[in-house]
Order: C-alpha cells, then sequence, then structure tokens
C-alpha cells in the first residue's frame, strides 16, 4: 500500500510542476473541478516519460519487484521496467480505510485508450472495490448514485452529490452490491443509457434488490 501512497504523492507533485499546466487546465477548464475537489480526490499527473515515476520510486527505495507488483511499471522485452501511465490525468482508487490501492489514467486528447487502469494486484480487487465509497460512507444521505466510472462520480461530487460511488466498470458485482447494501438503503442507478449501460442496469437492479435495498434507475441519455 505504501509504493501506492508514494506514486500518488508524486503524481499530485507532478501536477503542480511546471510539465502539469495541460493536465491542470484539463482539471480546472475541461473538466470544471474545483481546487477543493482536486484535493479531495488527490488528483495528479504523470509525467511524459517512461522512467519519472519507475526512477521516482527506486530512488524511495523501492525494489523491481515492488515496482512490477503494484502495476505502475511493467517490463520490457529487453527486461527494463518502463511506466504504465505516461502524460495521463491520474485518479488514484482507495480503498474504505483512505489508503490508495490502484489508479485510473485518462488521456487528456482523443488519444486511445482513453482509460488505463491498474491490474489486479495482492491489495486491489476490482470486483470488491467501490470507487469513493471511502467518501460516500461518511454522508448522512443513506442512499447512493452509482455511477459507471470515476469521472462521473467526481463530476457528480462537485455538484454536491457525495454519495455518488462507481463500480470501476459497468458489470455490478455480488460483492459490490453487498458492501453497498452495508450503507445504503437506496440506490440510484445513473449509467449511460446505451445498450451496454441498460444491459448492466438491469444486472445491477437485480443483485441490488437480492440485498434489500431500494433501486431506481435514473434515465442518461448522455455520459459525464
Amino acid at each position: 500500500v505504501s509504493i501506492n501512497k508514494d506514486a500518488a504523492r508524486f503524481f499530485v507533485q507532478c501536477l503542480q510542476s511546471e510539465e502539469g499546466r495541460a493536465a491542470r487546465r484539463y482539471w480546472r477548464e475541461t473538466r470544471g473541478l474545483s481546487p477543493a475537489v482536486i484535493t479531495r480526490f488527490g488528483l495528479g499527473y504523470a509525467p511524459n516519460s517512461f522512467h519519472a515515476v519507475r526512477n521516482h520510486l527506486r530512488g524511495l527505495g523501492y525494489t523491481q519487484e515492488e515496482m512490477l507488483a503494484s502495476g505502475l511499471v511493467k517490463r520490457s522485452e529487453k527486461g527494463s521496467l518502463y511506466d504504465v501511465f505516461r502524460n495521463r490525468v491520474m485518479v488514484p482508487i482507495f480503498d474504505l480505510r483512505g489508503n490508495v490501492i490502484a489508479f485510473g489514467g485518462r488521456n487528456m486528447g482523443p488519444e486511445k485508450p482513453k482509460y488505463i487502469n491498474s491490474p489486479e494486484t495482492v491489495v486491489y480487487k476490482k470486483s470488491r472495490t467501490l470507487f469513493a465509497l471511502n467518501v460516500a460512507k461518511k454522508s448522512d444521505v443513506r442512499r447512493y448514485i452509482l455511477c459507471e466510472g470515476y469521472m462521473g462520480v467526481i463530476s457528480l461530487h462537485q455538484a454536491g452529490f457525495p454519495e455518488a460511488v462507481a463500480t470501476l466498470g459497468t458489470a455490478i458485482t455480488d460483492d459490490q452490491s453487498r458492501i453497498m447494501a452495508r450503507y445504503a438503503k437506496e440506490v440510484i442507478i445513473a449509467y449511460d443509457s446505451d445498450g451496454a449501460g441498460r444491459a448492466a442496469a438491469d444486472k445491477a437492479i437485480r443483485l441490488l434488490t437480492q440485498t434489500g435495498v431500494t433501486v431506481r434507475v435514473l434515465s442518461m441519455p448522455d455520459s459525464i
């Protein structure tokens, strides 16, 4: 967990650097996020370098094995380590206790892939993780708004809905449904209204209803 925390701090530092100017513009202008929301979610920037993260973590004393296990770096065919996240705005993913366990990285332009996410690791199990639940569980509202991804959640928090969470992908799992039922009496599903979103919503309705929570669906013709 400590390696992810140190990486998250590095991404925040990079966001405030000269090289992070475009990333700051993306968060503040393109996404319209306030400094408070950027700070609350620990948003950052991964430099446009194959070795910035690797070198930073190496300088902190982490071994190659620890860096590889974190999913922050990969090994090239020639055997050297290189950064997975490059020239992307970064979103740390927290567990319920507020520990950084993974990352999502988004391109600021039209390049593909739009998103790159951490692989599953010893500390990160996608099927048992809900983005922003560490924030939403502090809300007095026993109602959650379930989104498809972290960008939708951050936008809703910005708009004054701190109870928004996401499944980090459209396919909700049994574990995620049970976890939500521990904290919420009602769940509003806010998935996209395309075919995949409707199919995912149907599954979410079925799984959440089995846990005893009240389920409603918000019609959203356009993704956030």
